[in-house]
């Protein structure tokens, strides 16, 4: 299990590149709204802690997590942001409605960062149970809100040094 071995809230907080001037768009889902608002929090107080203005932050909300991808191109094609984090959370049920749903979201979300040549994070949690979501939305293993902000900066630092 990946998460056990790192915190996804920590970081080296020299390593994350400023984000004064940048505009950043988050799709959130509202399907396991308790995990995602979690998880928006996170992402968003990340940011602000690196210099992204609160009024170059636009959250919108979506049904659920395969519905993620078309509200971030829509995002993006309204809002011009710079990068769009993408935040859900699918659960493990009984049927294989959930290996859809993560592979549908996971290869759309793919499909955007090609499209329009900019960072559309997957802050997608996939787990097995309620309490393995709910390590990972600020409790035992972190917040992977902070995890999918500091990735859309460290993208765009990567985008600038690259021009």
């Amino acid at each position: 299990m990946a998460t056990a071995l790192q915190n996804l809230s920590e970081y080296d907080m020299a390593s994350v590149p400023s984000g004064a001037g940048k505009r950043i768009g988050i799709v959130v889902a509202e399907w396991n709204k308790a995990i995602t608002h979690a998880l928006c929090t996170g992402a968003i107080e990340t940011l602000l802690k690196h210099h992204v203005a609160e009024d170059q932050i636009f959250v919108q909300h979506v049904p659920g997590t395969f519905e993620l991808a078309l509200g971030a191109q829509w995002l993006e094609e309204r809002m011009h942001v710079d990068a769009v984090i993408c935040i859900g959370c699918v659960i493990q049920g009984d049927t294989p409605h959930f290996d859809f749903i993560c592979a549908g979201a996971t290869d759309a979300i793919v499909q955007l960062n090609l499209k329009f040549s900019k960072p559309f994070v997957f802050g997608v949690l996939t787990t097995l149970n309620l309490e393995q979501a709910q390590d990972r939305a600020g409790g035992k293993h972190g917040n992977k809100g902070d995890e999918a902000a500091v990735t859309a900066l460290k993208m765009l630092g990567l985008r600038e040094r690259l021009r």
